[in-house]
């Protein structure tokens, strides 16, 4: 378990670290952290993020592992972006 990204709590904003093509998500975009889920056999923990439009309606709900979200930090810039087509 990565002692940083757990210090994250739920509602706070977490950036995707690959991209989630099914969901037209992107490496960098910016969700909030809605929970922790922990692996029913001790492997790594997942959590479940809600994604959100530029005009903050929601778009996605998406479970992922903990490795593929990191805490947003002081030294970055949101952007925004066109939501990539799914199929």
């Amino acid at each position: 378990m990565s002692q940083e990204f757990w210090a994250v709590q739920p509602h706070e904003r977490v950036a995707l670290k690959c991209d989630l093509p099914e969901h037209g998500l992107k490496k960098g975009d910016v969700a909030t952290l809605v929970d922790y889920v922990p692996h029913p056999e001790g492997e790594e923990h997942g959590c479940v993020l809600e994604m959100f439009n530029a005009l903050g309606e929601s778009i996605a709900v998406v479970a992922v592992r903990e490795s593929e979200v990191e805490g947003l930090h002081a030294d970055e810039v949101l952007s925004v972006r066109p939501l990539a087509k799914v199929g």
